[in-house]
C-alpha cells in the first residue's frame, strides 16, 4: 500500500525542516539541526532496497535543557510538519509492571490509537462531498412530507411536479432556510460502558468487551428526537462519515504509518534517572521504568485492540532539564539507545525579544488580537518590548529559570488592567510604552520577595 501521509516531509531538505522550525521556535539552532537530519534520514530509509532498509533503525534523540526553551515545541512542530503518527507522553505517569499505574506499552497503544483517527479523519475528507450529498437526501425525505402538511409553506410546484419541487428545496436547504425548522429523526444511541484498569497489560482488551456487554443493554438502539435541521445535519454527516470510512483501510494505513513514520516524544526524562546514587525506595521503580521502556525503544512487538505493532523503527525524542540528575545517570542500556544528544541554550534577553516578535504565533500578537475582539488596538511600541525581554530575564537569572514561560507570566501582570476594563475602553487605540511597562512592573521588579511570588 503507497504511503502518502509524509509526501510534504520528503519533498523537504534538512535546511527547509530548520526553516519551517524557525517559524516557531527562536535560536537554538544546533538541536533543530540534529532533529531536521534525524527526520530527514527516515525518508531516506524509505528510499533504500528493502534487503538494507530494515538494517537501518532510527537515530534516537535525547534533547537536555532547562524548561521552557523549546524542546517540547521543536518536537510538536515536527510532528505538524511530518503530518506523522505523533504522541508526547511524561516518563512520570509510568511504573514498571507489577506497581500500580500505566505499563509502557500503552504508549504504543496510544500512538496506534491517533494514527487511526487520523487516517480515518483524512479518508472522510475525502469522501466529504458523496457524504454531504447524502445527507442532503436524507434530510429532504425527511423535510418533504413534513413541509408539505405545514400550510404556512409555500411549494407550489414549478416545471414537472415533484422534482421541480425537491430541487427547489435543495437549494433552500443550502441557503440555509431551514436550519432552525424542526424535525423528528432517529438518533442511534452512542452509550460506552468501559472501565480503566491500571498497572497490567493489554486492558484495552478487558476495556472492548466491557463495551460489548454494555451493547447488549441499549447500545445501537434508536430512538426519536425532535432537532432543528441544522442539528440534524450534523448528526446525519457523522453517520455517513461512518458508512463511508473503510475501517479496515485505515486501520492496515494507520499501522503502516506508526511502524515506519511513527514520533514518541518521551518528556521528563530525567525524573526516573536515579539521583545521587541512593538505592532502594522509589529509585527501584524509576530504575525499572528505564528497564520496561529499554524494550520498547529497542524494537519489540506489541499487542493492541489494532493488532501487532512492531516497534522497530518508531523515532523516539526524549527530553529533561536534568537539573538534578545528569544524563549519565540513566541506566547504560537506556543510554545507548539514544546516540544522538543535543543541548538546548537558557535563553537570553535578546530570545525573549524575538519571540514577542518574530514567530507566527508570537505572544503580542496573541494578546492584541485577543483585546482586538472587544475593540480596543493596542500598540506594541519597540522600546516596550525590549524593556519586557529585559525583565523576563532579570526575573530568569534572580528565581527559577522557567524560559519563555516566564513571557507570559509578565505579560498577564501587564496587561491586567486592560485585559479587566477592555468592554469599558471599546473603540480606542491604548500604546503599550516603555513608561507604561516600568509603571506597571517596576515595584514589583525591585521588590525582590514580591517578585519571587508573582513573577
Amino acid at each position: 500500500m503507497a504511503y502518502t501521509a509524509s509526501r510534504k516531509l520528503d519533498e523537504l531538505k534538512p535546511s527547509e525542516i530548520v526553516k519551517e522550525l524557525d517559524k516557531y521556535i527562536i535560536g537554538q539552532k544546533q538541536a533543530k539541526r540534529t532533529i531536521a537530519v534525524a527526520i530527514r534520514n527516515r525518508t531516506r530509509r524509505k528510499r533504500l532496497p528493502l534487503e538494507i532498509r530494515d538494517e537501518v533503525s532510527p537515530k534516537n534523540i535525547i534533547m537536555i535543557g532547562p524548561t521552557g526553551v523549546g524542546k517540547t515545541e521543536i518536537a510538536r512542530r515536527i510532528a505538524k510538519l511530518s503530518n506523522a503518527p505523533f504522541i508526547k507522553v511524561e516518563a512520570t505517569k509510568y511504573t514498571e509492571v507489577g506497581y500500580v499505574g500505566r505499563d509502557v506499552e500503552s504508549i504504543i497503544r496510544d500512538l496506534m490509537s491517533v494514527a487511526v483517527q487520523q487516517v480515518k479523519a483524512e479518508l472522510a475528507e475525502r469522501e466529504q462531498q458523496k457524504v454531504s450529498l447524502r445527507v442532503e437526501e436524507r434530510l429532504l425525505d425527511i423535510l418533504l412530507p413534513q413541509v408539505k402538511e405545514d400550510p404556512s409553506v409555500d411549494i407550489i410546484p414549478v416545471g414537472d411536479g415533484q422534482k421541480a419541487t425537491r430541487e427547489r428545496f435543495r437549494q433552500m436547504l443550502r441557503d440555509g432556510k431551514f436550519d432552525e425548522r424542526e424535525v423528528e429523526i432517529n438518533v442511534q444511541s452512542r452509550k460506552r460502558v468501559g472501565i480503566e484498569v491500571l498497572g497490567q497489560p493489554n486492558m484495552e482488551e478487558l476495556q472492548e468487551a466491557m463495551q460489548s456487554i454494555g451493547s447488549i443493554f441499549g447500545n445501537g438502539k434508536g430512538h426519536n428526537r425532535k432537532l432543528t435541521v441544522k442539528r440534524a445535519r450534523e448528526i446525519f454527516t457523522e453517520e455517513e462519515t461512518e458508512k463511508a470510512v473503510d475501517t479496515d483501510r485505515a486501520i492496515d494505513e494507520a499501522k503502516e504509518r506508526v511502524e515506519q513514520m511513527g514520533i514518541v516524544f518521551i518528556d521528563e526524562i530525567d525524573k526516573v534517572a536515579k539521583s545521587g546514587g541512593s538505592g532502594g525506595g522509589i529509585d527501584v521503580s524509576r530504575e525499572g521504568v528505564q528497564r520496561d521502556i529499554l524494550p520498547i525503544i529497542e524494537g519489540t512487538s506489541v499487542s493492541t485492540k489494532w493488532g501487532v505493532i512492531d516497534t522497530t523503527h518508531i523515532l523516539f525524542i526524549a527530553s529533561g532539564a536534568f537539573h538534578v540528575s545528569k544524563p549519565s545517570d540513566l541506566i547504560p542500556e537506556l543510554q545507548g539507545r539514544f546516540p544522538l544528544r543535543v543541548e538546548l541554550d537558557d535563553l537570553k534577553a535578546e530570545d525573549f525579544y524575538r519571540i514577542l516578535t518574530e514567530p507566527a504565533n508570537a505572544i503580542t500578537m496573541q494578546y492584541r488580537e485577543l483585546l482586538k475582539t472587544e475593540g480596543v488596538q493596542i500598540v506594541f511600541e519597540d522600546d516596550a518590548i525590549r524593556r519586557i525581554s529585559e525583565i523576563a530575564y532579570e526575573v530568569n537569572s534572580n528565581h527559577d529559570n522557567i524560559g519563555a514561560r516566564r513571557l507570559f507570566t509578565i505579560m498577564e501582570k501587564l496587561l491586567e488592567e486592560l485585559s479587566f476594563s477592555a468592554d469599558e475602553l471599546s473603540g480606542q487605540t491604548i500604546p503599550i510604552t516603555k513608561a507604561y511597562v516600568d509603571e506597571r512592573l517596576g515595584d514589583v521588579i525591585q521588590n525582590q520577595d514580591l517578585s519571587k511570588f508573582i513573577l
